[in-house]
């Protein structure tokens, strides 16, 4: 029987959840060996119900935290609850199972209280390689899966009795950097068994039956959230497309279009519009783009809520089999993840433009901006560099853009020069703002960043992944484009540019220098 709910118990109850997934992520920040979840925070935390509907999440990185909501669900169906014991781990990375790229990592560890199945701790972490063609595993011209790196279904990581070797062996076996990876590997499992104490202790203070109550009742709240949210938005039909720098290779833009229907307190978000599925790695999986909506109208609705599985339920989230939001298992996905997606969100923004204008801003840095620096050691392993770029963020209606700031579903911080310059045989010799690059406006969208790496290795391998250097940030209600980024190789004295997306050697004495883009202004200048 359902136990009366007081509403105290259960805000602190949702505050206890979002505690455990808090704890989690800084059991990774402090504990995993990889700079780029140590330092940058490539990695996500959440809490399920045994179902697998998202009920707490730490604050992390949104397009993360969107598709993980799925991510329990989908792995249910082909790994049954019933083959599960208490102390067991499952770590996995395939996007059918309601995933990302390959690199995003997840261990899922199922919570007993009692014998009996209560909740489930995912831990989300972006590693630096998980094997493929190239070091890093971005293939800009990757034709499928394959080329983006090794596929790992869910396998038993941890037991009651400890870390499984064999299972560890495999992947250690097949990754470029194995000392970080058992890491990392180490650290995230680590994480989900602190969340596994949280948990039972809120089960112990305030009863399981009123802590499997307080989850669904979350849920609820959720849902009445997000519809007043879309209630409070005009009715109606509106379209918006954006663009992905390149789609095949050597071709043009590839469209991304967008149709948002509001009816009353529920939304139609149609996808199908979009291109084909393209010949590269910005494919995107279909829990991607779902996660890129469901922030989208966060934002859209202006209001603060809460995001679990309740607030799915009113979003009807429509994509098309064939297409670059749903390509099929085998398509190479690695730079959708956090490339394409983004261009969900402009394309929603742009559709609204004319409708809620002080609920949207302009075009802004939403792109990764990466450069990955892969170095070969005397051991025969690898040490890569992943580091991410901020640019200028759009200029709303109110105030001008930030400068040099990640903006909305990517959220990870740079890692410091001197963290680079300690690990790396790499100096970083200029960080400063791009002066200018914002677009004017009434207000003006905000400067990116400049930062140049002299490389001093023998040898390194480089990957770029930038969007917003063929189609610029766009500018609101009259305001004017940032400008691009532009993306530079000085050697031997010669300057050329480097394309956003592609993999090449780079010799000792290169200066590789990236200028991220400005943000898009807001009116017109008066």
């Amino acid at each position: 029987m359902t136990p009366d709910l007081d509403p105290f118990a259960v805000e602190v109850i949702r505050h206890g959840l979002s505690a455990a997934a808090e704890e989690m992520s800084l059991v990774m920040t402090r504990s995993a060996r990889s700079p780029l979840l140590r330092e940058a925070g490539d990695l996500s935390s959440a809490i399920m119900d045994a179902e697998g509907g998202l009920v707490g999440q730490g604050r992390d990185i949104p397009i993360h935290l969107g598709a993980m909501a799925y991510t329990i669900r989908e792995l249910l169906k082909v790994y049954p609850a019933g083959r599960l014991r208490e102390g067991d781990a499952l770590i996995y990375n395939l996007g059918i199972l309601g995933g990302n790229h390959l690199n995003d990592v997840k261990v899922a560890r199922p919570i007993y209280v009692d014998g009996r199945l209560i909740a489930f701790a995912l831990s989300l972490a972006h590693w630096p390689d998980v094997g493929g063609t190239w070091p890093g595993s971005y293939y800009a011209t990757a034709m499928d899966t394959y080329q983006d790196g090794m596929r790992i279904p869910p396998v038993l990581i941890a037991t009651r009795d400890g870390v499984q070797p064999g299972a560890m062996a495999m992947i250690l076996h097949n990754v470029r950097d194995p000392v970080s990876c058992e890491g990392d590997m180490l650290a995230q499992i680590a994480s989900t068994a602190a969340a596994e104490r949280r948990v039972r202790d809120l089960c112990a203070q305030h009863g399981t039956e009123t802590f499997i109550a307080a989850m669904s009742r979350l849920h609820d709240l959720s849902e009445a959230e997000m519809r007043a949210a879309i209630a409070s938005l005009p009715d109606g039909s509106w379209e918006g497309e954006d663009w992905v720098d390149g789609g095949d290779p050597g071709t043009g833009p590839a469209r991304i279009h967008v149709r948002l229907t509001i009816a009353g307190d529920e939304a139609t978000i149609d996808l199908s519009g979009s291109c084909d599925r393209v010949n590269s790695f910005c494919n995107c999986t279909p829990y991607i783009a779902r996660s890129a909506v469901i922030y989208a109208m966060r934002v859209l609705s202006g209001r603060e809520m809460q995001q679990n599985e309740g607030a799915l339920r009113p979003l009807t989230i429509v994509t098309r089999p064939g297409s670059i939001f749903e390509p099929g298992w085998n398509a190479a996905v690695a730079a959708g993840n956090h490339e394409t997606s983004g261009r969900i969100v402009d394309a929603m923004f742009k559709a609204m433009e004319h409708v809620i204008p002080r609920n949207v801003s302009a075009g802004g840095g939403t792109t990764a901006g990466m450069l990955t620096f892969s170095e070969r050691m005397p051991d025969a392993s690898w040490r890569m560099l992943y580091e991410v770029h901020a640019g200028g963020e759009g200029a709303r209606h109110d105030r001008a853009g930030s400068p040099a700031v990640r903006v909305h579903l990517t959220n990870t911080a740079n890692t410091p020069a001197e963290m680079i310059e300690a690990t790396y045989a790499i100096r970083v010799e200029r960080q400063a703002i791009r002066r200018g690059s914002g677009g004017a406006g009434e207000h003006a969208g905000g400067d990116g960043l400049v930062r140049a790496y002299r490389v001093l290795a023998k040898e390194m391998l480089l990957t770029t992944c930038c969007e917003r250097m063929v189609v610029p940030p766009y500018g609101m209600k009259g305001g004017a484009e940032g400008m691009p980024f532009a993306i530079t190789l000085e050697r031997d004295g010669r300057t050329e540019a480097l394309p956003g997306k592609g993999n090449l050697v780079l010799r000792q004495g290169d200066l590789v220098t990236i200028e991220t883009c400005g943000g898009g202004g807001f009116g017109r200048v008066a």
